[in-house]
């Protein structure tokens, strides 16, 4: 599949930025390790795994275990291109991942972050 040069970076590049994103906003590691579970179905270990073999966004994403069927609940702008709207597979799993980061930096709660139902 040929495609956007982000395809064949891999997600320990970029993770440490999304790290810094959200430490930068008062966030943690471990909630950004939640998005990225919570997103792909990944444990833990499997995505420590992931980052230690420098495995690429197309690797990561095509072996992702369960992606979350609620991602579909996300919307919004990133980069300037609604989320929604994204006909390329792959890059909307991108950008899905990318709002998520944004959103936890901005300080939403990790409830609305990860699209739980409010419990009454």
């Amino acid at each position: 599949m040929t495609g956007h040069r982000i395809y064949s970076i891999s997600v320990a590049s970029v993770y440490p930025h999304y790290i810094a994103k959200a430490e930068k906003k008062g966030r943690t590691k471990a909630e950004v390790d939640e998005i990225f579970r919570w997103l792909t179905g990944y444990s833990q270990a499997a995505l420590e795994d992931h980052f230690e073999k420098k495995t690429t966004f197309q690797d990561f994403f095509a072996q992702a275990p369960a992606l979350n069927p609620a991602r579909s609940l996300i919307t919004g702008v990133v980069c300037g291109i609604r989320v929604e709207n994204i006909e390329e597979p792959l890059m909307r799993e991108l950008r899905y991942l990318d709002k998520l980061i944004d959103e936890l930096a901005k300080g939403k709660a990790m409830a609305k972050i990860l699209r739980k139902p409010a419990e009454s």
